[in-house]
């Protein structure tokens, strides 16, 4: 017999574990509908998460259960998006069985943790074949058309994939880490540098190439083999990608909103909506813009000749994004704006709050 959930309290938060440690904070029915995995990023924790699980209970209390994942921690981080999005892929099966009652299922990633979810959907994903629905179609004696194949994220249907200040578009050159100041010569040292933060550096970095593959983070904006990367991202119902425009030292304001430089927004004076004191600009989704398709530049390596960043925002602006872009300007918790946007401590990151109550004031379970 499985051994039974441990219930315990964190702070305010009723929460619970399996045998595996895994923690989830449940809403206040026994069987909750809609499934919440929040992912952190590079050496962090399921407790970073804890202020925006919190907050989203207070507000849905009667249908989610929010899983803050627990399998990629610490150092654990620097072992690949890859390996990472693997581990979470296998952690959201094991909670799926946990709660028998769950129909839908949404993603929020901080930083490197969106990355880690971008991975793991696309291992996720499934889709019922034309076959199964004409036969389950006669079995009914449906003589109806045959509806379009159904789309799901590990057997539940996708509703919101949510990333903050997550690198979409890696971290190589074209100033997108502006820690190194726009110098090429710290880019040039940083890539080659990235095996400092193991197998995932060199992802972030664009500067993995193995068994002469194309970069992980530029496989992964199409479907590769059998892992559907951009099926998986397409099936959500809303992509949004929340964006520190300036002193996130770690993470640069275009590959956060997948945008390119000249694409970047002149903000306003002032916040958007008083009640988000921090969110200077808001875009509603919009369909793909056009890029040219000329990929002359290509050798038979197929990735060496051509912008890697420019393929990327090609191929991931095929999807409609909603984007709000953030700003800490004029607080003192500005210069720790990477974390802020997530309030990853409450004490030290406070100024954030009114950006995780954007985003939960605009999800609907």
């Amino acid at each position: 017999m499985e051994k039974k959930n441990n219930k315990y309290w964190m702070g305010c938060l009723r929460a619970e574990s399996d045998k595996s440690g895994n923690v989830d904070f449940p809403g206040q029915l026994a069987e909750p509908t809609h499934l919440v995995v929040m992912v952190n990023g590079l050496i962090g924790s399921a407790q970073d998460w804890r202020f925006a699980a919190k907050q989203m209970l207070n507000k849905y209390p009667h249908d989610l259960v929010v899983h803050c994942s627990k399998r990629n921690h610490s150092t654990q981080t620097f072992g690949g998006v890859d390996v990472m999005g693997e581990r979470l892929a296998e952690e959201v099966r094991s909670v799926i069985k946990r709660y028998s009652n769950l129909q839908k299922i949404s993603f929020v990633g901080h930083s490197l943790g969106g990355l880690i979810a971008r991975y793991a959907i696309g291992r996720l994903y499934e889709q019922e074949s034309r076959e199964e629905l004409s036969q389950n179609s006669n079995d009914i004696g449906d003589k109806c058309t045959i509806e379009e194949p159904k789309e799901r994220i590990a057997g539940l249907e996708p509703v919101y994939f949510i990333t903050s200040a997550t690198p979409h578009l890696g971290s190589r050159g074209h100033k997108q880490v502006p820690l190194f100041s726009g110098s090429h010569t710290l880019e040039r040292l940083a890539t080659r540098m990235s095996w400092c933060l193991g197998k995932t550096g060199k992802h972030i970095f664009l500067a993995d190439n193995d068994d002469g593959k194309p970069p992980l983070l530029l496989r992964m904006v199409s479907d590769f083999r059998d892992l559907k990367f951009i099926s998986a991202l397409r099936c959500f119902k809303r992509r949004i990608a929340y964006a520190n425009t300036s002193f996130d030292y770690l993470v640069g304001w275009s590959t956060s909103s997948i945008r390119g430089y000249n694409e970047l927004p002149k903000l306003q004076r002032g916040p958007v909506n008083e009640k988000y004191p921090h969110i200077v600009n808001v875009e509603a989704p919009v369909t793909a813009r056009n890029h040219e398709e000329d990929r002359s530049g290509n050798n038979s390596n197929g990735f060496k000749n051509f912008d890697m960043e420019e393929e990327m925002i090609r191929e991931l602006t095929k999807l409609s994004w909603e984007r709000v872009d953030v700003s800490f300007r004029g607080t003192l918790q500005r210069f720790m704006a990477h974390n802020t946007i997530q309030v990853k401590t409450k004490m030290i990151n406070s100024a954030g709050a009114d950006v995780i109550q954007h985003m939960i004031d605009n999800f609907e379970p």
